[in-house]
């Protein structure tokens, strides 16, 4: 029969729609373990950016902190040292200031000639005077030095020079005087 013929769709039997029924739960299940590890994985990105961002602050905080502690060491170092160079920079001053005064003095008694023409000179151009002639006076000094050395060159060479004719004339007084002395010796019976 044609009826026959044609599948016949029955009703779900009891099995098949249990079967039905746990793969929509089992398929419902994954969806749910899905959106839970996506949320999940949101969470923890989420979580690890912000601790990024507290340890950047953390350690910008941690540098900043340094560098002051750094820079409050260097400028009480640098502090001490101006100090010291301040003082040794007074005790030259007041070195060069006796120097003046006792140069000023000096021309005052008569003891330095002064130029009648000439103003009274200030502190800071006797002091570029004082510097001027101790560049001088060392200039001098190095010049004399350099000389003294072409000297002793010059004299340790003349001494060599003198020391070589000196040996060559006791080589000849000691030849001439063993020729003599053989001439002694093997001549005694003649005298």
């Amino acid at each position: 029969s044609p009826a026959m013929a044609r599948p016949r769709f029955n009703a779900p039997t009891a099995a098949e729609a249990e079967l039905l029924l746990l793969q929509k739960q089992a398929l419902a299940e994954e969806e749910a373990a899905k959106t839970k590890r996506e949320l999940l994985t949101h969470f923890l990105q989420d979580k690890l950016s912000r601790e990024e961002r507290s340890s950047m602050c953390g350690l910008h905080r941690v540098r900043t902190v340094w560098r002051s502690a750094q820079r409050k060491a260097k400028d009480q170092e640098l502090r001490q040292d101006i100090e010291v160079l301040s003082q040794t920079f007074a005790r030259v001053m007041d070195c060069k200031d006796g120097v003046i005064e006792v140069a000023a003095g000096l021309v005052g008694w008569g003891v330095l000639p002064r130029d009648t023409h000439d103003p009274p000179k200030t502190p800071q151009a006797l002091v570029r005077e004082l510097e001027e002639a101790e560049e001088q006076q060392n200039r001098a000094l190095r010049s004399h030095l350099h000389l003294m050395d072409q000297l002793l060159h010059l004299q340790r060479c003349r001494l060599g020079y003198l020391e070589q004719g000196f040996s060559a004339q006791v080589g000849a007084l000691k030849a001439e005087f063993e020729a003599e002395r053989c001439g002694i010796s093997g001549g005694e019976g003649e005298w």
